[in-house]
């Protein structure tokens, strides 16, 4: 089964609230490396103006991840798991992701291009906050191989 064209636009409901919590956000930054003590320590945050930790901004894919499982999961999409890769991701902030945030992500379809007999799904997964306000837009791009190439392996 190839993958569904017709996924190209399709939009997927909101994800269910997402509160970022301070120690998944320093459990994420030591994983991540991001050693700022922005990241890690309440003080050093606030000082800064924020309100708690601030999270990397790699974070953003733990509520895109969210939305990523609806795709991946609609039984028309004809995407197999075991022959996607996710090949690009891209981050565009309007504010930091900060502890206390309650996040909802919400996914749409904007592109697939075919190369080579492969797919690549484009998707952008708009994150708000508990008001609604634009937080980030996570930009993921799957690579998802053909049934052919696996046979030729």
């Amino acid at each position: 089964m190839s993958v569904n064209s017709e996924l190209i636009g399709r939009e997927f409901p909101p994800t269910p609230p997402y509160l970022v919590g301070r120690e998944k956000v320093r459990e994420f930054a030591r994983a991540v490396f991001a050693d700022a003590p922005l990241h890690t320590d309440v003080d050093a945050a606030r000082a800064l103006g924020y309100a708690d930790v601030v999270a990397p901004p790699t974070f953003a894919m733990v509520v895109q991840d969210l939305t990523l499982q609806q795709l991946l999961s609609e039984p028309d999409s004809g995407i197999e798991l075991s022959r996607t890769i996710h090949a690009e991701q891209r981050f565009s902030y309007s504010k930091p992701i900060v502890a206390g945030d309650e996040l909802t992500g919400r996914l749409k379809v904007t592109g697939i291009r075919m190369m080579a007999g492969n797919a690549m799904i484009t998707s952008e997964a708009e994150i708000t906050d508990a008001d609604g306000a634009h937080v980030v837009t996570a930009t993921s791009v799957l690579l998802v191989g053909s049934e052919e190439n696996e046979d030729a392996a």
